[in-house]
């Protein structure tokens, strides 16, 4: 039997005043005068969205949800040029090291999504140097949680520049120069735009990066609808990741919103996602891009608590029959 494993994304609908992303922005930081105080202030604004996240991985653990990803968002204006002198690890090291510890104890897959402005494959060298930038800051925030960074790291490919061919092989030229420290961080997931799973699955087997199929992507944009038909090869992908293979759910807003994502997921659909994968792995962590984040989750396993083809474990996961 395939075990399947549910998670949501960054914020909760259900827990109130729990916000992980509350930020300050750079205008507002240089209206301080003071700047030891500003800084002081972005710390307390930090602390805050740590004491945050730990509030929302207990809500977690209660609730018996295992997968969880966090916000990329922790610490506002980590990677901005004017405050690169900032040590903002210092004085979060407890708290982060907290939140780790917490991961553990209660077996919480954590990992993030770093926003859409990290481009590996940007033709622009500052942009290149800034995205590895910020994907070290996501290796440093898991290392100081005690997490092993190892694939905790989902992104798209990039932009398309109007030229997959010619994006798909920039992509593998910066690719080298990111350090390997951080390219053992990566997942790569295929989008809704611009590069297929076709396309993703070429870099992925070229550079040994596990896929992270995203299904409602997929049926947004593809250049084959039969998923399956590669589906082994999306498999094959995580053969050396110390981690269960995941994938994305989402549903389409409406029909004339097709790549939005709804505040639910339809069970349907993803039930014919699962029905093709069912026996082709142990596990699958499946992770809920919908707009009522944990509440999604809470309706999704209702419903499926209703069905026969399934053997609950859980309040977020279950066997296949």
């Amino acid at each position: 039997m395939t075990m399947v494993l549910l998670g949501y994304v960054a914020m909760s609908t259900e827990l109130k005043n729990a916000s992980p992303s509350k930020t300050m922005t750079f205008a507002q930081f240089q209206k301080i005068d003071d700047r030891e105080a500003a800084i002081r202030k972005l710390e307390r604004i930090a602390l805050t969205n740590l004491q945050n996240t730990l509030r929302l991985l207990k809500h977690n653990a209660a609730s018996d949800i295992h997968f969880y990803r966090l916000t990329s968002r922790l610490i506002p204006l980590a990677n901005h040029e004017e405050l690169l002198d900032w040590n903002y690890m210092k004085p979060l090291k407890s708290s982060l090291r907290e939140i780790g510890d917490f991961a553990k104890e209660h077996g919480i897959r954590i990992d993030f999504h770093p926003d859409h402005f990290v481009l590996i494959n940007s033709p622009q060298t500052d942009i290149l140097k800034n995205s590895i930038r910020t994907l070290k800051l996501h290796y440093l925030l898991l290392k100081a949680m005690g997490i092993e960074p190892i694939h905790r790291c989902v992104m798209h490919v990039g932009g398309n520049y109007k030229e997959t061919d010619v994006s798909l092989e920039r992509f593998v030229t910066n690719w080298m120069e990111v350090p390997a420290k951080i390219q053992k961080l990566m997942m790569l997931e295929n989008d809704d735009t611009s590069f297929t799973l076709e396309d993703t699955l070429y870099l992925c087997e070229k550079l040994n990066i596990p896929l992270v199929f995203d299904y409602h992507h997929h049926l947004a944009h593809h250049q084959n609808p039969n998923w399956e038909n590669h589906w082994a090869r999306v498999v094959q992908t995580w053969q050396h990741s110390p981690l269960p293979i995941k994938m994305h759910i989402s549903s389409p807003k409406g029909p004339e919103t097709f790549r939005h994502h709804a505040d639910y997921v339809d069970i349907d659909m993803f039930f014919t996602f699962l029905k093709e994968i069912k026996g082709s792995v142990p596990q699958i962590d499946c992770m809920i891009e919908a707009k009522q984040k944990d509440a999604a989750l809470f309706k999704l396993i209702a419903e499926i608590k209703t069905r026969d083809d399934v053997e609950m474990i859980d309040g977020s996961s279950f066997y296949l029959k």
